[in-house]
């Protein structure tokens, strides 16, 4: 899959993976669950696994996502992003710059890249961002640093770009009509996923309430 197939569609339910809730699972699995409960992006996101591991994991979560025709994004990682041929990779700002990123990968691969001000948010798409990942939006325990930005804030970055735009940071389905309005594509969502119960039935729900939030 090249960016020239991504829209903001993929936006609406972004999943982002996490190990603490595997259990007993694989994280395939739930992944798997979620993507059949109606999730339109993954993200993996590991910090903790070695190369080899990430690799390994990264190849077997594309051929799902293929099967899936969900596009697959890699946290951080260009160069494996590149390896396993994924729909593309998302930055911090601490991390690549998106020049670099651009320059080492070319102009096929999907690049999200982080951002809580406008400033933030011009500077990436101007340097050839596809997709922006805004937040913290509410508290959230995943990320104790991450400080909630204004709503205001957050429509102002939607108002001065035109790329699209995922809410991330202490989403779940309580609160997210609470974006509606805000000009936001969609949700990034990590335990009010993967700490689900029953993570198909829970993304249906927040697959439906994101589908609400963008009327």
């Amino acid at each position: 899959m090249s960016k020239y197939n991504f829209s903001e569609k993929n936006m609406r339910l972004y999943a982002v993976t996490d190990r603490a809730w595997v259990g007993d699972k694989t994280l395939l699995w739930q992944v798997e669950q979620a993507l059949e409960g109606g999730v339109t992006c993954v993200q993996i996101r590991e910090k903790d696994l070695d190369a080899d591991a990430f690799l390994e994991e990264a190849i077997a979560m594309k051929e799902l996502c293929d099967r899936y025709n969900v596009p697959l994004i890699i946290n951080d990682n260009v160069d494996i992003a590149v390896k396993i041929g994924a729909a593309g990779v998302h930055v911090g700002q601490g991390d690549t710059p998106v020049e670099e990123v651009r320059r080492i990968a070319g102009d096929d691969i999907i690049v999200g890249v982080s951002a809580r001000t406008v400033e933030q948010a011009k500077a990436a798409a101007a340097g050839g961002a596809d997709y922006l990942g805004v937040g913290a939006v509410f508290g959230t325990t995943t990320k104790l640093d991450a400080r909630p930005i204004e709503r205001e804030t957050l429509k102002a970055i939607c108002d001065a770009v035109d790329i699209p735009i995922v809410a991330i940071g202490g989403v779940s389905k309580d609160n997210i009509l609470q974006l509606k309005g805000t000009g936001v594509d969609g949700v990034a969502v990590v335990s009010a996923i993967f700490a689900a119960e029953n993570i198909k039935s829970r993304c249906e729900e927040l697959r439906s309430l994101t589908d609400e939030m963008v009327k």
